[in-house]
């Protein structure tokens, strides 16, 4: 009889999707279901992007640039700098869907055996995306009682082994919504120089800010080389479906 392979037997069960088969059979029942098992935002997508799918003139749908179209990490440039965020087009890799750029960025910045230390609760396919790597979440938890803000630092130094290589953070944070402060954000930038770590800022949220403001990890000086930011079109247009997302980074070895 075929078995599969040893990392298919490793791999977690997504539980986001592990809900689904429970949801549509109590919608089957009559019961209304209120999804909070997916990042799936209840607004419609603008017209302008569905406009654009059902009008395009393609003749062959060809392969696009290895990077992404030109055109488009280019106004990606300009969105970005709305945002405070100085970059050029070729610092910018456009990606399937947010999930490929934390892949690639794991695959591209960690070997088999380095450890991420991820504040929890955090995005739960992350692990799905550190077993396929090769690669141990160590994670460091926040409370409720703090609203989920960062752990103390001095918590990830407790954490941090010759294994270490990163640290991953989704600000604002999905699932707790907690988005991390100015001071939150410059810590984590220190320890990462002081210990040598890539810092994962998965910034998908970015503007669902509904008080304070947004510190990307990109606006921290003194942090190029170990920055590496994941990002998305999927909730900021509600057009998860669309799966165009990017890996940017000023780190030309990534």
């Amino acid at each position: 009889m075929l078995d599969i392979s040893n990392r298919g037997k490793q791999m977690p069960p997504s539980p986001i999707r592990k809900l689904v088969p429970f949801a549509e059979a109590a919608k089957k029942n009559g019961i209304k279901v209120y999804h909070l098992n997916i990042g799936q935002p209840d607004i419609e997508t603008p017209a302008a992007i569905m406009d654009a799918v059902r009008d395009a003139d393609i003749k062959v749908l060809e392969y696009s640039h290895s990077a992404g179209n030109e055109s488009y990490r280019r106004k990606l440039v300009q969105y970005y700098k709305k945002v405070g965020i100085d970059i050029n087009y070729n610092q910018i890799l456009i990606t399937t869907g947010g999930s490929e750029a934390i892949m690639f960025g794991f695959l591209t910045c960690l070997n088999p055996g380095d450890e991420v230390i991820i504040p929890e609760p955090f995005y739960a396919n992350y692990n799905g995306f550190a077993c396929a790597a090769g690669i141990n979440v160590v994670p460091i938890t926040s409370g409720i009682e703090t609203g989920f803000a960062l752990p103390p630092i001095e918590d990830f130094e407790k954490a941090i082994s010759n294994k270490t290589k990163a640290i991953i953070i989704c600000n604002p944070n999905n699932p707790t919504g907690y988005l991390y402060s100015r001071e939150e954000m410059v810590a984590l930038k220190e320890i990462c120089l002081k210990h040598n770590l890539y810092l994962f800022s998965d910034e998908a949220y970015r503007e669902f800010c509904y008080s304070g403001k947004h510190v990307s990890a990109m606006h921290l000086k003194g942090l190029e080389e170990n920055t590496i930011l994941m990002d998305t079109i999927s909730k900021r247009y509600s057009a998860c479906g669309a799966r165009i997302g990017a890996l940017v980074t000023k780190n030309k070895s990534v």
